[in-house]
């Protein structure tokens, strides 16, 4: 059985340099600033940040190794989790990816028992927006937003 490529796999903390290097460049691309020490500290500790908290993290890697795509789940409160760190390098878009990506997150949202998803965004990042949008999520007031998103979205997840 032959494995398509690119291909998404849980993310592990050997992965930590490649994906801060995809975060970061991506939202270089957008004029948008990293935040080690806030928005983007749960990198520092994917595993624990994620995997610990009962979430999840998975990359998109390409066969030779480089990692191209990212997202995570990040649980909140019961029943409810963040999709955080949904990038994809800027020659992977267009091509279906990131559509892949959300319906994994998805997917796997609700075999974790989470009804509902919520997410911070820049108004800058209009494909992610719409992809978003097309699959649901519509604009809500959070009580806080992350230095660099001046929008928030939230699902409410159906089982499946």
């Amino acid at each position: 059985m032959s494995t398509m490529w690119p291909r998404l796999r849980p993310a592990t903390n050997a992965d930590r340099q490649q994906i801060t290097t995809l975060v970061y460049t991506v939202l270089g691309e957008y004029g948008l600033t990293p935040d080690p020490q806030y928005t983007d500290a749960d990198l520092k500790d994917i595993e624990q940040s994620y995997r610990q908290r009962g979430g999840v993290f998975y990359v998109l890697e390409t066969e030779d190794g480089a990692i191209i795509g990212s997202y995570g789940l990040y649980p909140m409160q019961p029943g409810m989790c963040e999709l955080r760190k949904m990038y994809l390098r800027r020659d992977y878009r267009g091509r279906g990816y990131g559509r892949q990506m959300l319906e994994e997150a998805l997917a796997q949202a609700r075999q974790l028992g989470l009804g509902r998803i919520t997410l911070e965004t820049a108004s800058v990042l209009k494909e992610a927006i719409r992809l978003y949008e097309s699959y649901g999520f519509r604009p809500y007031r959070p009580d806080h937003l992350s230095r660099r998103c001046d929008q928030a979205y939230v699902l409410d997840l159906t089982p499946s």
